[in-house]
């Protein structure tokens, strides 16, 4: 039987589509694994064949067909030989889309209507052996962040409900959900992912905490979007628009999550929502195994996005203890990234044409200046001071930033209420 040698999936869509290519993955037809070996490529797959070749370090791997039998996504036996055709193979995969394989002659092969779809712009399963990948869910709803434009077909939409009802996604490792999640929060449209997760019921499963927060309304004057689930979507987008980094894309996402669980006779002040949020942020991040970085940057943001709206109200001793409550003095970068994390949260407002989303935003540019003028205090010439009372340093320190920083404030043209564009250049 003659080896033939396809490349397929995403690099297949993307071309059609005349994005760059950024990963070549080849499947390959009528070999076997001696085949392989005596062409040179080198074997990493550890459940099924998988060769890297020689010379471009690339992926093939033998055309084959599974089975299930288990819940979850590890629950499968994989069957390859040299009989099992290139359709057998892409019958397997995901998405239509994603089923396209194109031949060394240049030819795409496409049995399952993936052009079509790519077409019109469709999201639609191959065949039933999507439901035996409970993963397919999120890499579906990663897709729709990565392609805003697309749609979920009905059949497949009706299709990832069941799954959910039958608790296939309650069988996935936290580190898989956590993984997919956090690739699509670095799309460019993160809401997309989290509405496909809604619609069919897979965020209520995975994260809870977020998906109560649609429905639970917040003060019109101040969010004329008015749902706390809707204004969450806005503020990812936003930090996704601005190029932020994952953790200050997951504190954007998160920085809310208290609203769901403040009582309805609170609403829409929710007051107190900023400790709960922290608290939630802690066991969700807990659950999901999310990087320490990710995690301690989003119950900061919970924490004191509100103080941080608030910052020209706050008296200079307020000031110096929430850069100490923030372990600024310490970490300033990642004090910078609570403040990025807390003016998503002020542009996302409104629809992306509101006024709010351009109105001038100078908390942050404020705190981080008198953040510079509280680092520029000596602590060393401050400790020394105090001579033989150590048990002083401390305070004095902290008098001393305190000091600093009502200076740099007085300083400032038209004092602490300074107009919006004294210090909003960014």
């Amino acid at each position: 039987m003659t080896m033939r040698i396809y490349v397929v999936g995403g690099a297949v869509r993307d071309a059609l589509l005349g994005l760059p290519v950024q990963d070549r993955d080849h499947v390959v037809v009528g070999a076997t694994p001696e085949a392989m070996l005596s062409a040179g490529f080198r074997p990493v797959g550890k459940d099924f064949p998988v060769f890297l070749h020689p010379d471009t370090q690339e992926e093939y791997a033998l055309a084959r067909t599974e089975r299930k039998t288990a819940p979850g996504y590890h629950g499968f036996v994989f069957h390859t030989s040299p009989e099992v055709t290139l359709e057998d193979d892409l019958i397997r995969r995901d998405l239509t889309i994603n089923a396209m394989a194109q031949g060394e002659d240049g030819v795409i092969v496409d049995p399952y209507g993936g052009r079509r779809d790519l077409e019109a712009r469709v999201f639609r399963h191959v065949s039933e052996a999507f439901t035996e990948d409970p993963v397919r869910i999120l890499r579906l709803a990663r897709f729709a962040a990565r392609f805003p434009d697309f749609k979920v077909a009905g059949e497949t939409l009706a299709l990832m409900k069941h799954m959910v009802e039958q608790g296939e996604v309650d069988a996935l490792v936290p580190e898989r959900v956590w993984q997919e999640v956090a690739r699509g929060l670095m799309e460019n449209h993160p809401s997309r992912m989290l509405a496909v997760l809604r619609d069919c019921g897979a965020l209520a499963r995975i994260m809870p905490e977020l998906d109560a927060l649609w429905g639970v309304p917040q003060p019109p004057k101040h969010h004329p979007e008015v749902d706390t689930g809707v204004h969450m979507m806005l503020v990812i987008d936003y930090a996704a628009e601005q190029r932020h980094t994952l953790a200050v894309r997951f504190a954007a996402l998160m920085h809310d999550l208290g609203k769901g669980v403040t009582p309805a006779d609170n609403w829409p002040a929710h007051h107190g929502h900023e400790g709960m949020g922290a608290k939630l942020i802690g066991a969700l991040c807990k659950r999901l195994k999310v990087p320490n970085d990710c995690r301690d940057l989003a119950a900061m943001t919970a924490r004191e996005h509100g103080n941080v709206a608030r910052a020209f109200e706050l008296r200079a001793n307020t000031v110096v203890t929430l850069f100490e409550r923030c372990d600024a003095f310490r970490k300033p970068e990642r004090f910078a990234d609570m403040l990025a994390a807390s003016e998503c949260d002020a542009r996302g407002r409104g629809d992306p044409a509101h006024e709010m989303r351009a109105r001038p935003y100078p908390q942050r540019p404020y705190l981080l200046g008198a953040l510079q003028a509280a680092r520029a205090v000596n602590a060393g010439e401050v400790a020394a001071g105090c001579g033989e009372h150590k048990e002083r340093i401390p305070e004095a320190v902290h008098r001393a930033r305190v000091g600093a920083v009502s200076h740099w404030i007085g300083s400032l043209e038209g004092g602490r209420p300074f107009l919006a564009a004294a210090l909003t250049a960014d």
